[in-house]
């Protein structure tokens, strides 16, 4: 009862600061409070009443309870789970409304308030807010109960745990938001309430049209300002406009606005990520402010040309892509922002231009970070693989989130709608369903393209050509064909489909990197237990090889940046492991095959010596692999050159052959010169005698 009672406290004076604080700055205007510490979970009892005699342990936000065992195998824990927290409400709320939001949990959240049943949200991905106004007791502790479970479930995509597990709890952050009874909306299923469209978008000029949803819960028609303004990245004010607005009880109302830019700074991706303000803020007939929402702004145009490219701002701009699972080893999906910030700081190192957010709606926080860094984004909901017949109704709840909640992300330029769905003729069930979300998320964003992915190399598929823009996941050298067999594929639909737009959405191998082998063979099967790196590195050099040949392919995206868990799956040597990224799941090692695009894609001037953990040869002649982007590269083994090279895959790429190698330890190094800096990369191997 003392810990509960220093706690209790500690959140009031939290709470009052906070409040305190915002009334010095503005009377009525909104707070947000984190509360993400000092919660109780426990595991599974068989019913509310048993929770009394649960074992409770105190976590914080966020939190998963399948950080290992999901990560181990297909014995993980599935099931319900219960979060508590007590919430103090001061009397300072008696005249507002209070909500609470919550960033994501895995997968369907029961919520109650004292002991009363509040509501249920179904889905892992999305955001999701309850109003508490009416059930908090001012100057009391409330006890907020989730219930969560992560049973896979027919009704609720994913179907099942087949492609990537659903770990279990609330794994993203939770907050309070506290406004004025009349309130830019919370609850248009959890998005900031404004929308932010651009049209005639120039180096000249550009119409912003900002669309603001107001609820007014105020027994009679209130009088307000609303007053949208645009600051550059110094604060200074560029573009304002103000409008006196009627607000009436009934119901959500949305007020449009539209403002002149001339001569906007636009945002040009990894070039140039150039970020406004923008900030909506209702006033009273006094002047003060009622409530305030801001966005970020990256004013900018795009296009995708059939045949040509990717355009950004009307200047042709190279999508070279990862696709990104969110889980970390030992983390599972309970992520910190640093640990964000981690991933994309490796993406950022390798060159990629481009991130395809598989096979869900991800964090928040990264979509801002992608805004702030120039990455241009897919974001996609988890209709993936296996259908039901039963999750219609839920998939079209979870792109209506994904769309609202992202909407303002300058970075953000499709929206995925399934990944692998298949059926037998148009009119079949998947089909119908992905006619009826691409409507939904073209109704919420027309101005935005929408993308649906086949893992079938023909254009004919009956699932296919629902979207603006068909995706194709090839995997030749892994589940079919020959490594080399997607050039065929690309020149057959340059031939005969040269008006699609069409995107290579997902290719690759898996490489084990502590598993090794000197002679690579052409293919290994892809069920097997043994998935040597270098075997990966291979398919890689070939297909990048082709893929920057041929324009036609509008942006391709590698399966995966980072290994990650697949709790169903045991192949390669490691149980429940996809060890197609090219970065460990652990983020500590990172493949031959990340240097590999790194030396195509980065400018930064490198040199690397691949195939350097296949370090025992049993051959004393042998090649030697080297990535160099400076255009001039040496090779020495054992203090004496190399001359016998050639070109490989693409122009950053030398093969020496014919080298020769001493019985015991060699020192092989290769050089370059950039700016008149020397740049060297050593490795050593050892020849069996």
């Amino acid at each position: 009862m003392k810990i509960r009672t220093i706690t209790s406290l500690i959140v009031i004076i939290m709470i009052s600061s906070l409040f305190t604080s915002f009334l010095h700055a503005e009377k009525g205007s909104r707070i947000v409070v984190p509360v993400n510490k000092d919660w109780k979970f426990t595991k599974a009892p068989n019913s509310l009443d048993d929770l009394s005699l649960a074992t409770w342990e105190e976590v914080s936000i966020p939190h998963t309870w399948n950080a290992v065992d999901m990560q181990m195998g297909k014995d993980f824990y599935q099931g319900d789970a219960y979060y508590e927290k007590m919430l103090f409400a001061p009397t300072e709320w008696a005249k507002k409304r209070i909500f609470i939001r919550f960033e994501g949990v895995g997968q369907v959240a029961d919520l109650y308030i004292n002991d009363r049943y509040l509501g249920q949200h179904q889905g892992s991905y999305s955001a999701f807010v309850f109003e508490l106004t009416y059930d908090l007791k001012l100057r009391h502790e409330n006890k907020l109960l989730v219930k969560v479970n992560n049973q896979s479930r027919p009704d609720i995509i994913p179907v099942n745990h087949f492609l990537f597990g659903i770990y279990g709890g609330i794994y993203r952050p939770v907050s309070l938001i506290v406004t004025d009874k009349l309130n830019i909306t919370t609850t248009d299923d959890a998005s900031a309430g404004i929308y932010i469209r651009q049209k005639n978008v120039s180096a000249q000029s550009a119409e912003i049209q900002v669309t603001t949803k107001i609820e007014n819960r105020y027994k009679s028609t209130q009088n307000v300002m609303i007053k949208t303004s645009i600051y550059d990245d110094k604060g200074n004010l560029v573009q304002s406009q103000n409008d006196p607005i009627k607000v009436t009880p009934h119901g959500r109302q949305a007020f449009v606005q539209r403002l002149e830019m001339e001569k906007p700074h636009l945002w040009h991706g990894k070039i140039d990520p150039y970020l406004y303000k923008l900030v909506v803020t209702l006033h009273d007939e006094q002047g003060k402010i009622i409530d305030e929402v801001t966005q970020t702004l990256g004013v900018r145009k795009f296009e995708m040309v059939a045949g040509d490219g990717f355009y950004l701002n009307d200047e042709k701009y190279p999508l070279h892509g990862v696709c990104r699972h969110q889980d970390w080893w030992g983390y599972g999906n309970a992520l910190s922002n640093k640990q964000h910030e981690t991933d994309l700081a490796i993406i950022e190192e390798m060159g990629a231009t481009t991130i395809r957010f598989a096979h869900y709606q991800q964090a928040e926080y990264i979509y801002a970070k992608c805004d702030s860094m120039g990455f241009i984004i897919w974001a996609e909901v988890p209709f993936v693989r296996t259908t039901t017949g039963k999750e219609a109704a839920n998939a079209k709840q979870q792109i209506t989130e994904l769309v609202k909640q992202n909407f303002n992300h300058p970075s953000i330029y499709t929206w995925g709608l399934h990944n692998e769905v298949y059926c037998e003729t148009p009119a079949d069930y998947p089909a119908v369903v992905t006619r009826e979300i691409n409507e939904i998320a073209k109704t919420i964003d027309p101005d935005r393209y929408t993308v649906s992915v086949s893992g079938y190399g023909t254009v004919e598929r009956p699932i296919n050509l629902n979207a603006d823009i068909q995706g194709m996941n090839r995997y030749y050298g892994w589940y079919e064909g020959k490594t080399p067999d997607l050039l065929g594929w690309i020149e057959g639909l340059e031939t005969n489909y040269p008006d699609y737009k069409i995107l290579l959405t997902e290719y690759g191998a898996e490489g084990n990197i502590d598993q090794q082998i000197e002679d690579v063979p052409e293919s290994i099967p892809y069920n097997d237990q043994f998935f040597p790196e270098s075997y990966e590195t291979r398919c890689h050099e070939i297909q990048w090889g082709i893929i920057e040949k041929h324009p036609y392919i509008l942006a391709s995206y590698l399966w995966t940046m980072f290994d990650f868990a697949v709790p169903m799956w045991s192949r390669g040597g490691v149980p429940a492991r996809n060890m197609k990224g090219i970065v460990t799941f652990d983020r500590k090692r990172k493949k031959d095959v990340f240097y590999w695009y790194k030396a195509n894609w980065n400018p930064v001037a490198m040199v690397y010596i691949t195939d350097r953990r296949v370090n025992e040869r049993t051959h004393e002649v042998t090649t030697v692999n080297v990535y160099c982007n400076t255009g001039n590269v040496k090779l020495f083994v054992n203090e004496k050159e190399v001359t016998t090279v050639n070109a490989g895959a693409t122009r950053v790429h030398f093969v020496f052959e014919n080298v020769k190698l001493k019985p015991g330890k060699n020192i092989i190094k290769a050089k370059a010169e950039s700016s008149g800096k020397k740049i060297i990369d050593e490795i050593e191997w050892f020849l069996k005698e």
